[in-house]
């Protein structure tokens, strides 16, 4: 097994150094590979007293197994995944030992009980609950002697049966579309043709009212939030939540240990009118939490004095609590005037329980101790006529120990395509001679450095060029830019990178190249105060922010998810530790692709994956697409004793992304309260 699984393992490396480019061919990636987790067998046994048992081997993360049958006859080895072992067994019980390996063949192994009897199924004892915290989700066991697996009849007639199946003594957890009194039947089987069985009426009861809490909400400063109804702040005094406008909802107050909310059952329509006339035109979101068992979305107006009413439409999660933020901005876009908001709407239909409804906009005053990652540089990338620049990871440390480089890609276009570097003071050039550290993909490539006025260009005044040329490939050298006689008076405040000017780029590894420490005052080194990387197929970047309607910030960080595993995701080292003392929840400025989407975020201790000692994590949902909205993170209960220094961001946790549109997401301004 040692040399198959070493074997297999050089394939598996040699066909992706097949697939990389000579100057792409790292594998470290691997070295975030888990190991395979979850690892069990399903079993089928034949039932005509044969002993051929069918072996299904299972896990997270597993490329192939080797299968122990538990008796004197060798195992199966490099059962790929998905695919069945058969063995035939003499009547006894066996203990049957699962090997999973991933691609890298690391192996993780469990063992699990196997009865073999051509008996008929004796003593079964059936045990059927409803689940305590999922709506009309049943709980079934079954044991039974001289049993292997049995099958679960849900007496819905339009669900093939048996509606579900599991080896004997573990549990089977099935969700019934409806709630209701159905006959239901356990099938316990071993390998015998006789079975036995056990039938009985059954009634699936749905949860009509949460059983928790919506998220803790953040402490904000009463400049900050202006309340509607929530325990975590103020309220309006005055606000009648059941005005009579002839609806047929049902208004009825709710409380859930001490926690106050509302319930509106049999919705149509429902208003709520304000104690006070509110000017929310300094308010960027208007937030609310909506528990729901039957409802799949929600329509909420915002009624104006003098503009009427405009109206934003919400996806809701069934038996869990749907998290909203619309921003302000998205019914301003409607015509709405928000200086003279005086009542609420709600449209939909069945029964939401509504919380924590206010208007609030990013505070002021930031928890002490906590550095709020904005993304922000002293300096802002651009580019024209077909050329691209972003801050990325250093894709070569052997020359150049920086963690973070500037990328200069020449697309196709003009032959002047190129990018530019503003910033907010001027560059003092009074030592005239500028260096800069360039990696080429090719010696003899020419690099022009223009410095220019803050005037655009083509009306620029003043500017002084300068063009080097590369004399190595695939390597970090220093170039030198001899900018004798620029005029030191003038205030330049933009440089300008062209490479091969004069000649049309394609976008290819052909035209990119990587530029750090320019040797200016000030010197632009790229450095964040925090590093960036990503893992599994998932990317991280500082570009300029292609949205700045709903958030003015210049540059944000874009993550992408591109094949690979479907925990890809990117991560955020800072070197002093994040501190929980002051504050535990946390807001992220998130534009997303669509509604829906998840984000998880997760602090992890500096001690690398996948030997992390401490971490904690929490998921929000996205509920607006293609603007910017604000996702609060609640860690409630996160220890405060440990120094975290990772924040890891994941979207769609347990999804493979493609690396399109709809697997990008930008983020900005992540601060905690």
């Amino acid at each position: 097994m040692k040399k198959l699984k070493i074997i297999y393992k050089a394939l598996v490396i040699l066909l992706i150094i097949n697939a990389c480019s000579e100057e792409d061919r790292s594998l470290d990636f691997l070295d975030n590979v888990a190991p395979p987790s979850n690892v069990a067998a399903s079993y089928n046994l034949s039932q005509d007293n044969s002993g051929l048992v069918t072996i299904l081997p299972t896990a997270v993360g597993a490329t192939f197994f080797d299968v122990y049958f538990g008796d004197a006859s060798a195992e199966e080895k490099g059962v790929e995944a998905g695919k069945m072992a058969q063995h035939t067994y003499a009547e006894g019980t066996y203990n049957v030992k699962v090997v999973a390996y991933n691609t890298k063949g690391d192996a993780t192994e469990a063992t699990q009980e196997l009865v073999v009897s051509f008996k008929a199924p004796e003593n079964l004892e059936v045990t059927i609950e409803n689940d305590i915290a999922i709506s009309k989700q049943l709980n079934i066991t079954a044991k039974a002697d001289f049993a292997a697996t049995y099958d679960f009849y849900s007496g819905e007639a339009d669900v093939a049966q048996p509606a579900a199946s599991a080896n004997i003594g573990d549990v089977i957890n099935y969700q019934y579309a409806t709630a209701g009194t159905y006959t239901v039947k356990v099938i316990a089987k071993g390998g015998a043709i006789e079975t036995t069985e056990y039938n009985g009426e059954f009634e699936v009861t749905a949860i009509l009212a949460p059983l928790k809490s919506a998220n803790t909400q953040p402490a904000r400063d009463a400049a900050d939030v202006i309340s509607i109804f929530s325990d975590a702040y103020t309220d309006v005094a005055g606000t009648d939540f059941n005005p009579n406008w002839s609806q047929t909802t049902v208004y009825t107050p709710f409380e859930l240990n001490g926690d106050a909310m509302i319930q509106y059952s049999n919705l149509n329509y429902q208003g709520i009118q304000i104690g006070e006339t509110q000017d929310i035109s300094g308010m960027e979101f208007l937030h609310l939490d909506v528990w729901t068992a039957d409802a799949t979305e929600l329509d909420t107006y915002l009624i104006s004095v003098a503009s009427g009413e405009k109206m934003i439409k919400t996806a809701l999660t069934k038996d869990a609590w749907t998290t909203i933020n619309i921003p302000i901005s998205a019914f301003t876009e409607q015509g709405l005037s928000v200086d003279d908001i005086h009542q609420f709407k709600f449209e939909g239909s069945g029964s939401v329980f509504i919380d924590n409804l206010y208007f609030y906009k990013a505070s002021s005053a930031p928890v002490a101790g906590v550095t709020p990652l904005t993304f922000e540089t002293d300096y802002e990338l651009s580019s024209f006529d077909g050329g691209s620049a972003s801050v990325i990871a250093n894709p070569d440390t052997n020359g150049n120990s920086s963690s973070s480089v500037l990328e200069l890609v020449k697309n196709a276009g003009q032959l002047w395509a190129g990018s530019k570097i503003t910033i907010s003071s001027t560059f003092d050039v009074s030592n005239t001679t500028i260096t800069a550290k360039v990696w080429s993909p090719r010696a003899g490539l020419d690099l022009l450095l223009k410095f220019e006025d803050a005037t655009p260009w083509p009306n620029t005044v003043s500017s002084a060029e300068i063009t080097a040329t590369t004399t190595v490939a695939n390597a970090w050298e220093e170039l030198t830019f001899d900018f004798s006689g620029i005029s030191t008076s003038v205030d330049f405040n933009n440089l300008v990178l062209i490479m091969d000017n004069g000649t049309e780029g394609d976008g290819s590894s052909d035209f990119t190249i990587y530029v750090d420490d320019i040797s200016t005052s000030p010197v632009l080194d790229f450095e964040p105060e925090f590093i960036l990387s990503s893992f599994d197929g998932g990317a991280i970047s500082v570009i300029a922010n292609p949205d700045t309607n709903g958030n003015a910030s210049a540059m944000v960080a874009q993550l992408v998810k591109n094949a690979g595993q479907l925990w890809a995701g990117s991560k955020i080292t800072v070197p002093t530790p994040f501190s929980f003392t002051g504050g535990t929840s946390v807001k992220v400025k998130v534009w997303s692709p669509r509604a829906g989407l998840d984000v998880l975020l997760k602090f992890e201790d500096a001690t690398p994956w996948p030997n992390t000692v401490a971490s904690a994590e929490i998921t929000a949902t996205t509920t607006t697409a293609n603007a910017w909205e604000e996702l609060t993170f609640d860690f409630s209960g996160i220890s405060t004793s440990v120094d975290f220094t990772n924040l890891v961001l994941i979207m769609d946790n347990g999804t493979e992304g493609d690396g399109s549109a709809n697997y990008t997401i930008y983020i900005d301004d992540i601060s905690q309260f």
